[in-house]
């Protein structure tokens, strides 16, 4: 219900947004949402929750005591939390994980924007086209569910889910088994099989600051004219990304996924198209980067 200024006219109440996390300092999404509620005129605030797990429960309580009209979840919490909502959006039971929850009068509905705000950015920046694609995909935690969800979405030829243990890579592709041309395999494989893929994708968390000087796979398997994504951020170019840049690649970093999974939740909460371009160079400047960067090279 919206209040009554000074003036006598209607004053709608601040919206409140957060992120719980543990740890949550290193967040930009404070940053982010809050160049985005400036741009879009609201009043409210976007804040960081330091939450350990053994607290998780009462702070989505008090999401609904103090009023918050959603918030973001992160590492560690985003399948624990989802015993605490009172609904599931198709996306969030889906992947098997929560990344935001909508606030309605009391009601908690989880969601996941991370898969879909992934595709929207590969398709935005690198590859228009996702319908028959060869693909491969490092990693098989919950950030390479969320992702392989999203782009069957998109009727690729194939998806290899390839990862250190073997065995999880076969379980994620299992789980995914009536819904598309999905298989998984070790680490020792890569070499053999990137010769004929169209994407490279790498959802683990290897290269990313402060030890950038790693790589998820050796960079020599990689051909000229693929493309290779990298969902880390910072730094804005992995040297996974540099590497292949060097050897003709076509290269997609993080910072795409991070601003869609975001817009995607501003516009759950607000109703309102997110502000993408602010959203964008407001992480860009402070990574100290430039957003002709953040576009796909070749």
């Amino acid at each position: 219900m919206a209040e009554t200024g000074l003036n006598g006219k209607d004053r709608q109440p601040e919206l409140l947004l957060g992120v719980m996390g543990d740890p949550i300092a290193q967040s930009k999404s404070p940053l982010m949402h809050g160049a985005a509620l400036k741009a879009l005129g609201l009043s409210g605030a976007y804040v960081p929750l330091h939450i350990t797990p053994d607290k998780l429960g009462d702070a989505v309580q008090a999401v609904r005591t103090l009023g918050f009209r959603g918030v973001n979840v992160t590492i560690p919490h985003k399948v624990a939390v989802m015993d605490y909502l009172d609904k599931l959006d198709a996306s969030a039971v889906d992947v098997g994980a929560v990344n935001t929850i909508v606030n309605d009068n009391g009601v908690l509905t989880g969601f996941n924007t991370d898969g879909i705000g992934y595709v929207r950015s590969l398709k935005a920046e690198a590859a228009p086209e996702l319908s028959g694609a060869r693909i491969l995909v490092i990693g098989a935690g919950g950030a390479a569910r969320g992702i392989v969800s999203a782009l069957l979405q998109e009727r690729p030829a194939s998806i290899l889910i390839a990862n250190r243990n073997e065995d999880r890579a076969h379980q994620l592709a299992d789980s995914f088994r009536n819904r598309g041309n999905v298989a998984g395999t070790g680490m020792e494989a890569v070499p053999s099989v990137t010769g004929d893929m169209d994407i490279v994708i790498n959802t683990t968390s290897v290269g990313m600051f402060p030890h950038m000087e790693e790589m998820p796979i050796d960079p020599a398997c990689l051909h000229k004219g693929m493309i290779v994504s990298d969902l880390i951020y910072n730094p804005l170019h992995t040297r996974l990304l540099t590497e292949s840049l060097q050897r003709g690649c076509i290269i997609h970093g993080g910072l795409g996924m991070f601003i869609y999974q975001g817009a995607y939740a501003l516009e759950y909460w607000t109703g309102l198209a997110a502000p993408v371009d602010i959203m964008r160079q407001t992480i860009v400047d402070c990574l100290g980067g430039s957003a002709g960067e953040m576009i796909s090279s070749k």
